[in-house]
């Protein structure tokens, strides 16, 4: 049974893995559309829509895909005036704490709520409203429920390898390695 939650940690631990090595490409991508449009604008005095809104849907897609990838590499802000101080078991207590009240439920209710949301997108082909501007918006909706399903799975990946450092199962080393 441990070797089995052990594999189902590892799957999704590796599809963040993924996910986030492909989202630090559309970094790059976000960085080069900026600096495309910061030349159109102060050396030829002019911007178009679509890249401006090409720029907040790449912003969105980096945040909201790479949101598990960020859990994984335990990069998210957290206040750890307490935490550092515990021990190896004590994080892992808290961590535990933290993905049953408050990281399911929060992913839960974004994932509940945006489905229909996103579903009426996807459903309608929504587009940008401003002439010039991007036709597929629903894709970047789209992403909202997704970012917040991989999210979530690593939040279960987080609980279940706390759970196995709790039993003693795990120890630091798995984490150094």
């Amino acid at each position: 049974m441990l070797n089995l939650l052990k594999v189902f940690c590892g799957a999704i631990d590796s599809t963040n893995e993924a996910v986030g090595r492909m989202v630090s490409w559309v970094s790059l991508l976000l960085v080069l559309v900026v600096f495309v449009d910061v030349v159109m604008r102060y050396l030829f005095k002019t911007s178009f829509v679509f890249t401006q809104e090409l720029e907040w849907h790449l912003f969105a897609f980096i945040f909201l895909i790479g949101a598990g990838y960020t859990l994984l590499h335990d990069g998210h802000v957290r206040v750890d005036i307490i935490y550092q101080r515990l021990t190896f078991k004590g994080r892992a207590w808290v961590n535990l704490i933290g993905v049953i009240f408050f990281l399911i439920p929060g992913c839960w209710l974004v994932i509940a709520t945006s489905w229909k949301f996103v579903g009426n997108s996807f459903s309608v082909l929504e587009g940008s409203p401003d002439p010039g501007g991007i036709p597929y918006r629903f894709i970047v909706k789209g992403t909202m429920t997704v970012g917040y399903a991989l999210l979530l799975l690593q939040g279960l990946s987080m609980g279940l390898h706390s759970i196995l450092q709790v039993l003693g199962v795990e120890t630091g080393e798995e984490e150094n390695a």
